[in-house]
């Protein structure tokens, strides 16, 4: 698929839920900035920390449910948070080594943005998998698919540009709509009986077992060198 089938795709999976979807952005837009407003406090930070990777989760719930063309609700915004060590460790994870590779130049840093892409939908889908396995699973995922989905994302430069014409109000239609393409993106990477019904209901799970393996030496070796050539290959 090219660029514009997916945001063909993702437009059409929009039908009759533009509403809900601009709604659910603008209170995640809403948490995010109060959460950014605050990260110059130490308690700020840590609240930033707890709250964003639940909130991220349910926002990508949102999306993959649009892109699979199931209902959507408000209330989904925060089914995050019956998941909510898994969601935390992966926020927290996924933005260290995100960090850690940013300071070697800003390219490696956005080639490992793309790289763990889709470690929230894959979350979403399995509710055994563990957050650090999760974004393991992403970078093989991902493994020849960064330069399409960076294409796919410069795609949507000329609506983010048009946005600054409206003052940012267009983007309370442009973000959805690049979220809900970014997760049809995933579901083209998946196999062919996953696509319609991998995603689960219930995201409740025993979080006795959640940090076990988050962090191994495999991460910190790679970070030295590297952890595979093909992760500097977009």
């Amino acid at each position: 698929m090219k660029a514009k089938d997916f945001r063909q795709s993702a437009w059409k999976s929009l039908g009759g839920k533009w509403g809900i979807c601009i709604l659910v952005f603008i209170i995640f837009d809403l948490i995010s900035a109060a959460c950014a407003g605050g990260s110059t406090i130490v308690i700020g930070a840590v609240a930033g920390l707890i709250i964003m990777g639940p909130m991220t989760l349910g926002y990508s719930m949102v999306s993959l449910n649009v892109a699979r063309d199931k209902d959507v609700e408000i209330s989904m915004l925060f089914k995050g948070f019956n998941d909510f060590a898994r969601s935390v460790v992966l926020y927290i994870v996924n933005n260290i080594f995100i960090a850690l590779w940013s300071l070697l130049l800003i390219i490696p840093g956005i080639i490992k943005s793309l790289a763990y892409s889709m470690s929230y939908y894959i979350l979403i889908d399995d509710a055994t998998i563990s957050a650090n396995d999760a974004r393991k699973k992403s970078i093989e995922m991902m493994k020849g698919n960064k330069w399409r989905l960076f294409c796919l994302k410069f795609s949507f430069i000329g609506w983010v540009l048009l946005s600054f014409l409206t003052f940012g109000i267009l983007l309370f239609w442009v973000m959805p709509y690049i979220e809900v393409t970014m997760a049809k993106f995933y579901l083209s990477l998946l196999p062919e009986e996953q696509n319609s019904d991998g995603d689960r209901v219930d995201l409740d799970t025993d979080a006795t077992s959640i940090i076990d393996n988050t962090f191994d030496k495999n991460d910190f070796d790679a970070f030295a060198k590297e952890d595979s050539k093909e992760d500097f290959k977009f």
